[in-house]
């Protein structure tokens, strides 16, 4: 075997391998994050195994300026999973997309590792901007179904966007941000674990606010009822 047929066999090979690594690593992330599966084969079955499998491709192409190809590879997965990644986005080890629905990853994202992110999650950018212009999420943040970050800023390691927010700033490590736009209704020195997945169970700092007005309402509507009754006793004497 000549020197250019070893070193295509042993690319071959370690292309092999690569993917056999890949598959164990995507096996334990969904394991750990989708009590659904319930086979190691149903990997196959998830629209996230695809679509992070073609991201890699997509990317190096990208990396060597291929980009006409891996635009074109992109687009076609983002046909077959409904998960949009462009190949310029840098995404770390553990990443995973539930169910993945209209998932849209933007050029300039950066996503650290296990990140994991729901059904109609958008991280785009605010307009024509050049340079950075989409969110950079640390390693373990969590963004619900629906949820849209818009710009160039950093969602802190270990927080989690709500279910529907749209966040349009900066995020600090260990938050929990909630509503139109987000704001941050958690905050403390406690790290959310990895395996925190609750979407539901969230502040929700509006409620929080009208219950504070409906007690002070109350309160305001005894002391009035109290100077009455006085009012009424000193009136009859």
């Amino acid at each position: 075997m000549n020197k250019n047929g070893c070193a295509l066999y042993f690319s071959a090979e370690g292309a092999v391998m690569g993917l056999i690594s890949y598959i164990k690593e995507e096996i334990e992330v969904i394991r750990e994050r989708d009590p659904a599966i319930k086979s190691n084969m149903e990997v196959f079955l998830y629209p996230t195994f695809h679509a992070i499998l073609k991201y890699r491709v997509a990317h190096r192409l990208y990396q060597k300026g291929h980009f006409f190809w891996a635009r074109w590879l992109s687009q076609r997965t983002a046909r077959k999973t409904g998960i949009e990644i462009h190949p310029g986005a840098t995404i770390g080890k553990g990443l995973f997309i539930d169910h993945g629905t209209g998932v849209v990853i933007g050029e300039t994202a950066v996503l650290g590792d296990n990140v994991t992110l729901y059904q109609g999650v958008t991280l785009g950018g605010t307009g024509k901007e050049q340079g950075k212009r989409h969110p950079t999420l640390d390693d373990n943040v969590m963004v619900s179904a629906g949820a849209k970050i818009l710009g160039s800023f950093t969602i802190g390691e270990n927080s989690k966007i709500g279910a529907g927010s749209v966040g349009l700033g900066p995020v600090p490590p260990n938050c929990t941000v909630v509503g139109i736009p987000g704001r941050i209704v958690k905050k403390d020195s406690v790290r959310i674990p990895r395996k925190d997945l609750d979407q539901v169970n969230l502040p929700d700092p509006i409620l929080d606010a009208i219950s504070e007005l409906r007690e002070e309402n109350r309160k305001l509507r005894a002391e009035l009822d109290s100077l009455k009754k006085n009012t009424e006793g000193g009136d009859q004497i």
